[in-house]
């Protein structure tokens, strides 16, 4: 499996600087210590010790929970989104100290970050292909290629399909072969293509990203399965999931016996 965090620091930066969802909340935490600095000069001893308290203890809360979601997290957006949420919750309650009218302001500012900005999802595809819902049906009906099709169905304003965006790609850089080959259909694009597929796309019961294994013509099996909505929640999408539920190194293993 791949490292999921690249650790080119001036990529990054580049990010932070490009993406406008890293720049609004860079911005936001950063004026926090620019309105701390300058309401140190105003604030009582009293009130500036106890807010020194508060801060060291958010910060060790943080970097605890920071620690225990680099091990948990399979992947760099999903790692990212849970931090800033954190830290986003850290800083409202820190505020509160401060002014309660400034702690407003940051749950109004957060507000309009979420609703104008979007957090960027993986860009790279691996060994997988983009396809156009006829271009996969044209691919399973002709039989002519792949004997097994694993198919990603994601839309980028669902965040699962964001924080799940690096597994699909870097499972096909692994599992791809000549038996088994990896697609990805955008739902965004293609929405009406989702009742042809069983998938639902309603609020509260979107079933983004969904995975689908077919053979031949034929579906074998899919995540999330056909009583998702039966069930109250599933597990978050993982490459260790992924490769389970669709038996991947079985795949694997048989077309190198087969060789």
């Amino acid at each position: 499996m791949e490292k999921k965090h690249d650790h080119n620091p001036l990529r990054w930066l580049n990010l932070m600087v490009s993406e406008p969802y890293y720049l609004s909340h860079f911005l936001a935490f950063f004026s926090y210590f620019v309105l701390r600095t300058s309401s140190s000069l105003v604030l009582s001893p009293h009130i500036t010790h106890r807010l020194l308290h508060w801060e060291i203890q958010g910060i060790l809360v943080l970097s605890v929970l920071a620690v225990i979601k680099c091990v948990k997290e399979e992947t760099w957006e999903a790692f990212v989104a849970d931090i800033l949420f954190f830290a986003k919750l850290l800083l409202v309650a820190i505020t509160l100290i401060l002014d309660y009218h400034l702690a407003l302001w940051y749950i109004v500012i957060f507000s309009v970050i979420y609703i104008s900005t979007q957090q960027p999802a993986f860009q790279g595809q691996g060994t997988s292909n983009k396809l156009t819902p006829l271009q996969l049906e044209a691919l399973l009906t002709e039989g002519n290629t792949s004997r097994f099709w694993l198919v990603e169905f994601y839309a980028f304003y669902s965040s699962a399909c964001i924080r799940a965006s690096r597994c699909f790609p870097e499972l096909s850089i692994i599992y791809s072969t000549k038996n088994l080959s990896f697609g990805r259909v955008d739902l965004g694009l293609f929405p009406n293509a989702a009742e042809k597929f069983g998938i639902s796309l309603s609020g509260g019961m979107s079933q983004l990203p969904t995975y689908i294994l077919f053979e031949n013509n034929a579906e074998v099996t899919r995540f999330p399965e056909w009583d998702f909505e039966a069930k109250s929640s599933h597990p978050p999408v993982s490459k260790r999931l992924l490769y389970k539920h669709f038996e991947l190194d079985r795949h694997l293993v048989e077309y190198l016996n087969c060789k």
